[in-house]
């Protein structure tokens, strides 16, 4: 495939400037903001960029809690093994001991932040267990609300500053593609994409400026959240639309391990023709011990996985579409009766008062779910500091490819790889702004093709993604989610008389950047010929010890799909200097 290098979009109407533009108000975007903001002191002039308002980022809605090895009986290396059986060989090791060493502080942090997580009964933080993990890790905060009481502490913080002129918010904005200065050539010959020198942004209606305009910085540090929305059925918010992924794929940055889909087991079951934001049952709830039933009533995961429901996701959403195969059915059961009204009530009120919503009282009903997509492993690859291959440009959160997660998540590590990055890219960007590694660069004219497809399109792509790079995949399945990808219009020209036009606005943007996303996921996943975490193939059903490598995909300059493999495992063998050796 070929996609375009920029979005149509018009002339920038207005220019700012800043140190640094962190794009995204989740939990790295805002730990980042405020980090940097310490960092940089008096004369520093950091911009907060948010596609909604500061309190609509996808951390709100984490219900489970954030895993760190807190219990004195509990271990950072004990956290690492756990981390590394759910990444099913693919982790980058040294990415998850910086996760796993660093963590506990970032929480305690937290803490003196004035986040107020739930509490044991000796004034301790409360920890409980989810899905692969074989120990009591998870801090959680008013049941089942971590997410939003984690987003209202960083954010009391941000008010703090709000004031302070040397920190800059515009809400309601839409980032479009990165400024860059001239590309390079490395040793070899390749090509080196241009130092980031801002970026082009669309204030959508409520902002604090109109329409599109620039923000000129050495600085990018992107915490765009997920992909959720490329697929017709998602717990991710409406706004997860890939933004950050697919800005920094035009910007020519490598993205790392794309087929690595996170579907959530236990998702709300609304009907066939379910699509959106949907609700998710948390993990949590089989961790304190809810069972799945078929719709015979039979529990299946005990013959599945010596952990049963607390498999890795992967294995349980996994189990949970073989058994819709065997029962003919569109769902299964979640059945948490037995744990008690008051309990449900008092450990789980959010998931209480959102099934009552829809006419579930799951103290006496079984409560139908079956797979959506939840969570994306794979993203902007980056190191250990959030550098991404494009200088100045720098990913945390869900948009990275940290290498934390391999082709599965651990459940709750999300919340915290957002929180450990975000420091470290947050104290890489003040060292280079510092040390005058990062400056400002003179940002270079772009005349290649331009993109834009039809907000009309969406549901064919969302289409094309579920058929395709789905829960289970084939060979077939993906030739022919490629095939309707490429029928879709992208070029944002004039169209002959009866065809679906594009304007260059929110919608069109959003759908273009969804187009490009699926494209490489199903090109990534045709590529990796084996079953691994997120990634199952029908057609290679075993995993592949020729495969534990990362599959990297690219841009080059005419915006050809390039497909490459990295052995992060081998690279990232515990050394000397390991906290953990």
């Amino acid at each position: 495939p070929v996609l375009a290098r920029r979005l149509e979009a018009p002339q920038a109407g207005w220019t700012a400037r800043a140190d640094v533009v962190v794009v995204g108000s989740g939990i790295a975007g805002l730990t980042a903001a405020l980090e940097l903001r310490s960092r940089l002191g008096e004369s520093g002039r950091v911009l907060l960029v948010t596609k909604g308002e500061l309190s609509s980022g996808s951390t709100v809605w984490a219900q489970g809690g954030i895993a760190a090895a807190l219990d004195p009986a509990d271990s950072p290396k004990a956290h690492l093994e756990d981390t590394l059986v759910a990444g099913v060989g693919v982790c980058d090791r040294a990415a998850v001991e910086v996760l796993v060493t660093e963590g506990p502080d970032r929480v305690r942090e937290l803490v003196g932040l004035g986040a107020r997580f739930d509490r044991a009964p000796g004034g301790d933080i409360a920890l409980t267990r989810e899905g692969g993990h074989h120990a009591d890790r998870i801090a959680h905060a008013g049941g089942d609300a971590t997410g939003a009481e984690i987003s209202r502490a960083l954010l009391a913080q941000l008010d703090a500053v709000a004031s302070d002129p040397g920190i800059d918010v515009i809400e309601h904005a839409l980032v479009l593609d990165l400024i860059q200065g001239e590309p390079s050539r490395d040793a070899d010959g390749g090509e080196v994409p241009g130092a980031v020198a801002g970026v082009t942004l669309h204030v959508i209606g409520a902002g604090q400026r109109d329409g599109v305009g620039a923000v000129l910085a050495p600085a990018v540090v992107l915490a765009t959240g997920g992909i959720g929305q490329v697929y017709r059925s998602s717990t991710n918010p409406v706004q997860a639309t890939g933004d950050g992924d697919a800005l920094a794929l035009r910007a020519g940055a490598v993205l790392g391990d794309v087929e690595f889909v996170q579907f959530h087991p236990t998702v709300l079951w609304l009907g066939s023709g379910m699509r959106g934001q949907l609700p998710l049952i948390s993990e949590a709830v089989r961790g304190e011990g809810a069972w799945l039933v078929d719709i015979d009533g039979v529990r299946f995961m005990p013959d599945v996985h010596p952990m049963a429901e607390l498999a890795p996701r992967d294995v349980v959403a996994h189990a949970i579409v073989e058994r819709l195969r065997v029962t003919d059915a569109n769902h299964v059961f979640l059945d948490a009766r037995h744990l008690g009204a008051d309990f449900l009530r008092e450990r789980f009120p959010t998931i209480t008062d959102r099934l009552a919503e829809h006419g579930i009282d799951w103290t006496t009903d079984l409560v139908p779910v079956a797979p959506a997509q939840h969570y994306h492993s794979g993203g902007v690859v980056t190191d250990l500091h959030g550098r991404t291959s494009v200088p100045g440009l720098y990913a945390v959160g869900e948009v990275a490819c940290t290498g934390v997660h391999g082709a599965n998540r651990l459940a709750s590590n999300s919340l915290l790889e957002g929180l450990v990055f975000a420091h470290r890219a947050a104290a890489d960007v003040a060292e280079g702004l510092g040390s005058g590694r990062l400056v400002p660069v003179e940002p270079s004219a772009y005349s290649g093709p331009v993109a834009l497809v039809p907000a009309a399109m969406r549901s064919r792509i969302q289409r094309a993604a579920a058929f395709g790079p789905g829960v289970v995949r084939s060979h077939e399945g993906l030739v022919e989610s490629l095939d309707r990808l490429a029928s879709v219009p992208i070029d944002g020209g004039p169209r002959p008389a009866g065809v679906v036009d594009a304007r260059p606005q929110v919608a069109e943007w959003e759908t273009t950047n969804l187009h490009q996303l699926a494209t490489v996921l199903a090109v990534t996943a045709l590529e990796r010929t084996e079953s691994r975490g997120g990634h199952f193939r029908t057609d290679f059903p075993e995993q592949d010890d020729a495969w534990r490598v990362r599959v990297e995909v690219r841009l080059d300059a005419e915006g050809r799909v390039v497909v490459a493999h990295r052995d992060v495992v081998g690279a990232a063998a515990v050394g000397q200097d390991s906290p953990l050796a």
